[in-house]
């Protein structure tokens, strides 16, 4: 496991100035994050980075190296033991410790990424706790959560919510440990936020996904291009 210390030290490098004058979009699983960010870039001309398509994918050597340095197997835990075995507040401290590294890994691809505009980094392992040493102000971050209601809607509508994707012998308790799970961590990020100021938008299904970028693009305005902001 990293260090605390050498977490830190690794932050500080930042070779073109990209981490402190990034824009990140952190919360909880299904709030509409990557959505948000889509519009934001089309609206107002940002480079966006997506923390899971590169931690599911991008990072897969990395976590697997890890798991080998650590004395596990590559290919990972069993899937009952992760998703059926463990209890949802188990995996939330699995997962809640293991952030840091795979934010370390998520650093490493935007020191390397440069661009002529603002640049937005949005997913769940984008913690509060983990940006705010970067950022010069709150305001450089938001995280957004939804609420129970509105994460029973993309259960519904969203395959890929409703979809474990493992093979488990008890899909319906894997499931359910997996939300309950979910909601552990966002819970966890909501409280980090409150305490390092960092503003959280509750997700309830009132507002469009573009009324929600509206209202993310004002708080991001100060870091916007002007031609991009509404008059």
């Amino acid at each position: 496991m990293t260090s605390h210390n050498s977490l830190a030290d690794s932050e500080n490098w930042d070779p073109f100035g990209t981490l402190h004058r990034a824009l990140w979009i952190g919360g909880g699983q299904w709030a509409g994050k990557s959505t948000v960010a889509r519009l934001l870039a089309v609206q107002h001309c940002i480079t966006v980075y997506h923390y899971d398509y590169h931690d599911a994918r991008g990072h897969n050597d990395r976590r697997i190296a890890r798991r080998v340095g650590l004395g596990e197997p590559a290919t990972g835990p069993d899937p009952d033991k992760v998703w059926v075995h463990a209890t949802p507040e188990e995996m939330a401290t699995e997962t809640l410790a293991g952030f840091p590294d795979r934010f370390e890994w998520a650093l490493d691809d935007l020191r390397a990424l440069v661009s002529g505009h603002p640049i937005i980094a949005e997913g769940w392992g984008l913690r509060p706790e983990l940006v705010a040493p970067i950022i010069d102000s709150p305001r450089r971050m938001v995280i957004m959560v939804p609420t129970p209601e509105f994460r029973q809607h993309q259960l519904h509508d969203l395959p890929r919510a409703a979809s474990l994707g493992h093979r488990v012998s008890d899909p319906a308790r894997a499931q359910a440990n997996r939300l309950t799970r979910d909601r552990l961590v966002a819970e966890d990020a909501v409280r980090t936020a409150h305490q390092l100021g960092i503003r959280v938008i509750e997700v309830d299904g009132s507002r469009d996904a573009a009324a929600i970028a509206e209202i993310v693009a004002d708080h991001f305005s100060p870091y916007l291009p002007e031609q991009g902001r509404k008059a």
